[in-house]
C-alpha cells in the first residue's frame, strides 16, 4: 500500500471531547478512534520560531498527530501531490499512512505536537532524503 498511497489517504479525525466544567477530556484508543494499534508515543515541544520537523517519510509506520497546546501545519506529499494541513485544536488529528513525506512547520509559540506510531522506532523505517523517496515511490 506504501507505494501507491497518496496525500488523500491522510485523513483529519475528529476526536471525542467530553466536555466539564472543570476541563475537557479527549481519550484516544488504537483501532477505535484512530485506524492502527499504538505502540509508541512522543511528543514535540519548545520548536523555535522558524524551524520544522519530520521532513521524512515511513515505510511501514502510521502516525497520527494532534497539536495537543498551541498550532502548527503539516505539509505532506506523495511525490506528485502537495497538501498542507493545520492542526490547532487538541481534539483533532492527522493520520499520515505510511509511504507519505510529512513536514512539521510553523509552529505557534509555546506548540506541542503530539505524535501517535503504530511501531516502535526503528531507523530502517524512515526515509530522510527526498531523492530516495522519489525511487521508493517509484517516480525516478
Amino acid at each position: 500500500m506504501s507505494h501507491s498511497v497518496t496525500v488523500y489517504d491522510c485523513s483529519v479525525i475528529e476526536l471525542p471531547k467530553i466536555q466539564n466544567r472543570a476541563g475537557n477530556i479527549t481519550p484516544v484508543h488504537g483501532n477505535k478512534e484512530i485506524p492502527f494499534d499504538i505502540k509508541r508515543i512522543f511528543y514535540l515541544f519548545d520548536i523555535p520560531g522558524g524551524e520544522s520537523r519530520g521532513a521524512h517519510a515511513h515505510k511501514e509506520c502510521h502516525q497520527f498527530l494532534v497539536a495537543a497546546s498551541g498550532a502548527f501545519e503539516i505539509e505532506l506529499t506523495d511525490g506528485v501531490i502537495s497538501r498542507t494541513v493545520t492542526l490547532n485544536r487538541p481534539n483533532f488529528g492527522l493520520h499520515i499512512p505510511p509511504g507519505i513525506w510529512a513536514a512539521e512547520k510553523g509552529f505557534s509559540s509555546g506548540s506541542v505536537c503530539l505524535v501517535l506510531a503504530s511501531h516502535n522506532y526503528d531507523e530502517a523505517d524512515y526515509i530522510r532524503k527526498y531523492e530516495d523517496y522519489l525511487v521508493y515511490k517509484q517516480l525516478k
